[in-house]
């Protein structure tokens, strides 16, 4: 009798420790898309700030003068490349000469890549000064993808004595490809 007793017991405690149980299943799906995005640090926003070199001594005229470092972050969720070349073949001329100058870009304006964080290969030329053209230019390859690939630029600008005073601007344009 004590065997039943126990029995049932045991059976009893089995049974109210036993749940009955139901399971459910849902799908979570996520839609990617190809991103990537392009910023100077300085302003936030794919606009850098203006980049002012003054010539002021026979030394600028002669050497040149040397812009502070402009750091580009790249945004990408795959690998990248990033180009550069400017707006136009030669600058624009604000001043009091008339006809108004020609200067060109190509041979006067100069660019490096002074920093490299986004893990790709400084492209040749630019691992010193090299000429910005009209054309789109290698300068990161093989850009690593990332949310926050930094690489920085330095202008060198050097118009010798043949240009008359005035403001001689141009807009360098950088683009960011993925691979």
């Amino acid at each position: 009798m004590k065997k039943i007793v126990v029995t049932v017991l045991c059976m009893f405690f089995a049974a109210a420790a036993t749940k009955a149980q139901v399971s459910s299943t849902q799908t979570v799906s996520l839609s990617l898309t190809d991103f990537i995005e392009m910023d100077f640090t300085a302003t936030g926003t794919a606009t850098g700030p203006t980049v002012t070199m003054n010539f002021n001594t026979t030394d600028d005229y002669a050497n040149g003068v040397t812009s502070s470092a402009q750091q580009i972050k790249v945004m990408s969720n795959r690998d990248f490349n990033v180009t550069v070349k400017s707006s136009s073949t030669s600058f624009s001329y604000t001043g009091a000469t008339t006809p108004a100058p020609v200067m060109p870009v190509s041979g006067i304006l100069n660019l490096m890549v002074s920093a490299n964080a986004t893990g790709g290969t400084i492209a040749a030329p630019f691992t010193s000064y090299a000429s910005v053209t009209s054309t789109n230019q290698n300068l990161i390859t093989a850009g690593n993808n990332g949310g926050n690939q930094t690489f920085s630029v330095q202008y060198k600008a050097t118009p010798g004595f043949a240009y008359p005073a005035g403001t001689y601007a141009t807009t360098v344009v950088y683009t960011a490809t993925q691979q």
